[in-house]
């Protein structure tokens, strides 16, 4: 009898069982990964696989082995290069470990969100990674672990969930470049972020739904509270969604009778264009703006002059949130713990010591 399957069929553990001489129960059990069975016959099955271009039906092998060998993650922005450099860390560790990544973009849209989580479920990930839209707003995150799915948070954490969270120093490093920039004779000081309120104003903290730039306005505002400058919750900028939001807030600062002399931005591609408003408007970096960016993105290091940064251990944030959810489909039943990993300053040029004569404050 002729092994080889017909060509117009597609390839069944039985088939690759016949060609190697054994039982289709020894064949799913070297195919599956699971059981023992000798080096002899596990070479066999290999070989046979190899040869008739075996590919396995994942949702049977879910179905036999009750895991589907899949991770999935939703993140806020994928076009931030802090989430692209944050998934590489996760892929990294999940291949290593024997699973494949499914990378859904919420866009920082908590409905988008909630309909990512549902189709990842659907698809019967063995766990999640998340970094959440929103704190406030997570009961389809509760939902999700209460199905039974592991779920490890990035960047962002949630004391209501009662997962395993990884995140940065966020609030430390504001509030240390935030000193550096006050000791250097700054008083004007802006901090630009994204994240946003219905009437685009800020009040206090509360009104920050996304905890890692929570914690970098809390840090910002603490330092400015030490050095004893009032009223600097008005220099917290929020609403920088995209490009033309960004520059439009950007110019408007920039131009107004009492404009900051230094600009914190949350992230880097906010960086990025708040360095292209100066470019357009003529203003000289350092000379008449000191600008910091959140996260050392690529960009930072090769323009003129270079921008101070942030340095976020962003691949590490990734790999730690990959293998803390590997151990828990592992078998780990401990209690959830909370890493928080350093960051760096990164001083180059971007940032001026100005004059010692006064400046005003954000309060006159």
């Amino acid at each position: 009898m002729d092994p080889t399957p017909p060509r117009n069929s597609s390839v069944t553990v039985a088939d690759v069982a016949r060609m190697a001489g054994v039982s289709k129960a020894t064949a799913a059990r070297v195919l599956g990964g699971y059981g023992t069975v000798s080096d002899r016959v596990r070479d066999a099955v290999t070989l046979a696989a190899r040869n008739l271009n075996y590919r396995p039906n994942e949702l049977a092998r879910s179905m036999t082995t009750g895991r589907s060998g899949t991770i999935g993650v939703v993140v806020g922005d994928i076009e931030n290069p802090f989430f692209s450099l944050a998934v590489r860390g996760i892929t990294d560790i999940a291949r290593q470990a024997g699973f494949t990544v499914i990378l859904t973009n919420s866009g920082e849209n908590t409905e988008t969100e909630k309909a990512a989580i549902r189709t990842l479920l659907a698809k019967r990930v063995d766990g999640l990674i998340v970094s959440p839209a929103k704190e406030s707003d997570v009961d389809h995150l509760k939902d999700a672990i209460r199905s039974g799915c592991p779920m490890v948070l990035l960047d962002r954490g949630s004391r209501a969930l009662g997962v395993d969270t990884v995140v940065a120093d966020d609030g430390q490093a504001a509030e240390g470049i935030t000193r550096r920039l006050i000791a250097g004779g700054h008083r004007r000081i802006a901090y630009l972020t994204a994240c946003d309120t219905p009437d685009h104003c800020f009040r206090t903290s509360s009104d920050i739904s996304t905890g890692s730039v929570r914690r970098r306005i809390e840090g910002f505002l603490r330092a400015c509270r030490e050095a004893g400058l009032a009223g600097m919750e008005a220099w917290v900028r929020l609403g920088a969604l995209a490009p033309e939001e960004t520059q439009r807030i950007a110019t408007a600062m920039l131009t107004a009778k009492h404009a900051p002399t230094a600009i914190i931005a949350s992230d880097s591609v906010i960086g990025l264009d708040v360095f292209k408003v100066c470019r357009t408007l003529g203003l000289d970096i350092p000379r008449d703006l000191s600008l910091v960016s959140f996260h050392d993105a690529d960009w930072t290091a090769v323009t003129t002059p270079p921008v101070t940064v942030v340095r976020q251990p962003v691949y590490q944030l990734g790999e730690t949130a990959a293998r803390l959810l590997v151990e828990r489909l592992n078998g780990d039943g401990g209690p959830a713990s909370r890493v928080v990993l350093q960051t760096e300053l990164v001083e180059r040029a971007s940032v001026a010591d100005l004059s010692t004569e006064e400046m005003p404050r954000a309060s006159e």
